[in-house]
């Protein structure tokens, strides 16, 4: 069979090997402390799930309008606009199966083949790969450690704008890194992307996970809501990550046309579980503060553990469930001068399994530090103490 050239141009979200390979290390007996997958192992609140059950009881298990119901549209519109300061109504939504395919359909709208697009690496590795596999040009931008977190290399975003350069895919509250753009730093990418007219797709999965002060989003500063286009997801905000809900939220001709996507792939999303939604919208919110309280307790236990290793540097970030550490100096101290080399070692030593940098992008020429993501969504407190005291162990003994 003669597969389409274009399928080698796609990429994977490689995280997935990391997990399968977690799974079958577990398989053979051993303990595994799994910080690789940003999965949440706190169960989505019952009246989420209450909503959902009724819904399906009460009929809504047929097709439902394309672009999502509308009770629910007009809810995240009210919601998008209270939290953003956008004037948005029903008709600026799509409903989506999912956050990530907003990707792929904000670029089948906007980019044609040959254009740039400039997105951050490291950074999700489906805007990489769904770039090159509609024939774009991948332009990745990256982060530089700052005093408490890292910060945008701006150098890099600013020397390759070109006159082909349409699109900047943006995410703020960032996987992997949990960096957080200063309203300078926002002032700024707004103004390069009005001079240059750029689109932008704003991916903000984590907009609402933070432990501290208020998310601001770059769509939110003048003259970038007719520019872009916000990601939104219920996975993380709401312990959803399995329903797979979340929508495109901008430009009524935009969002028109990938809510026309939707008729061409899968019609539309799961009627009952936007019932579910209207519920994670409007309902008590209390098991979500407690989701959060106990995200907040995970992060700083691991921070602080990471931070007590020799040779590891760790940023306490306020908003996503991510830690990077910086751990070029752990590898000296044990030897290893290859990452891929120092993961393997760790989860066949200790068991914990963590992703790297080398799952978030092609990492640049020169890039000289070190890094691994650990996620504690879906990993106890108890665990993260016991694994990472191993880790810990590893490095200084």
């Amino acid at each position: 069979m003669r597969i389409a050239d274009s399928i080698k141009r796609l990429g994977v979200e490689t995280a997935f090997a990391v997990s399968a390979e977690a799974a079958a290390f577990a398989a053979e007996g051993n303990k595994v402390y799994p910080f690789h997958l940003g999965d949440v192992n706190i169960m989505t609140p019952s009246n989420i799930m209450d909503a959902a059950e009724k819904a399906m009881r009460g009929g809504k298990t047929g097709y439902c309008p394309n672009a999502g119901i509308p009770q629910l549209r007009e809810l995240l519109a009210d919601d998008i606009s209270r939290s953003h300061g956008i004037d948005y109504a029903m008709e600026n939504v799509s409903i989506q199966p999912g956050g990530k395919p907003v990707i792929g359909k904000f670029l089948l709208t906007l980019m044609n083949p040959g254009d740039e697009v400039l997105y951050p690496n490291p950074g999700f590795p489906i805007y990489e790969s769904q770039i090159e596999f509609q024939g774009g040009r991948a332009l990745p931008y990256g982060y530089v450690e700052g005093k408490e977190n890292f910060k945008l290399d701006m150098d890099s975003i600013e020397r390759q704008i070109t006159p082909r350069t349409k699109i900047l895919i943006f995410n703020d509250w960032q996987n992997p890194t949990g960096a957080e753009c200063s309203p300078q730093e926002l002032e700024k990418l707004a103004g390069l992307a009005i001079k240059h007219d750029l689109y932008v797709l704003c991916d903000e999965a984590y907009f609402d996970v933070r432990y501290e002060g208020e998310s601001v989003s770059l769509a939110s500063l003048p003259g970038m809501a007719e520019r872009s286009v916000i990601l939104y997801s219920f996975s993380k905000r709401f312990a959803m990550t399995g329903w797979r809900l979340g929508a495109a939220i901008g430009p009524r001709d935009v969002i028109d046309i990938i809510t026309k996507l939707n008729v061409n792939g899968e019609s539309c999303s799961n009627h009952f579980i936007q019932y579910a939604a209207m519920e994670a919208l409007t309902g008590d919110q209390a098991q979500v503060r407690q989701m959060f309280n106990v995200f907040r307790e995970r992060r700083d236990a691991a921070a602080d553990i990471l931070n007590s290793i020799e040779g590891v540097r760790c940023f306490r970030p306020n908003v996503t469930f991510y830690l990077y550490p910086n751990i070029a100096g752990a590898m000296e101290l044990k030897g290893i001068n290859d990452l891929d080399e120092f993961r393997r070692a760790l989860l066949r030593e200790t068991g914990v399994s963590v992703c790297t940098r080398q799952h978030f992008g092609r990492s640049p020429e020169g890039e000289k530090d070190f890094y691994l993501r650990l996620a504690y969504s879906g990993i106890d407190i108890q665990q993260i103490r016991e694994g990472l005291g191993r880790f810990k162990a590893f490095v200084e003994e």
